[in-house]
C-alpha cells in the first residue's frame, strides 16, 4: 500500500508550486520518476486540504537509504511523516502534514 499524506495550508497557491518542487527534488534525490501523486484540494473553514501519495518504491528508498535517519517517531509511519513533514519545510514550505495511511 501506498502511504497517503494530508497536507492542509491556508495559502494554497503560494504552498502548490513549492511542494511540487521539493517533491520532484526528493525524486531526483531517490532517483525515480512517477513517485508521488497529488489529489484534488478541498477547501473547508478557511483553510485546503489536499492529499499526496508517495509510491511504494519510493517510500522502500526512503526506507533503505538512511533519509529518514533522525527522524522522530516509534513506527515507520509517523518517521516517514516527520520525515516528508521536514522536508517540505526545509525546501520553504509552511504546510502541516498528517499520515492518513501506511501500510
Amino acid at each position: 500500500m501506498n502511504p497517503l499524506f494530508q497536507l492542509s495550508t491556508r495559502s494554497y497557491d503560494k504552498e502548490y508550486p513549492i511542494i511540487i518542487q521539493a517533491l520532484k527534488d526528493l525524486e531526483t534525490e531517490c532517483d525515480i520518476t512517477n513517485g508521488y501523486t497529488i489529489e484534488q484540494p478541498f477547501i473547508k473553514f478557511g483553510w485546503t486540504f489536499f492529499n499526496i501519495q508517495i509510491t511504494e518504491e519510493m517510500a522502500d528508498i526512503i526506507e533503505k537509504s538512511g533519509m529518514m535517519e533522525g527522524a522522530l517517531g516509534y513506527r515507520i509511519g509517523e518517521q516517514l511523516t516527520n520525515f516528508i513533514g521536514h522536508y517540505l519545510e526545509t525546501k520553504g514550505s509552511n504546510v502541516r502534514i498528517k499520515k492518513i495511511d501506511y501500510g
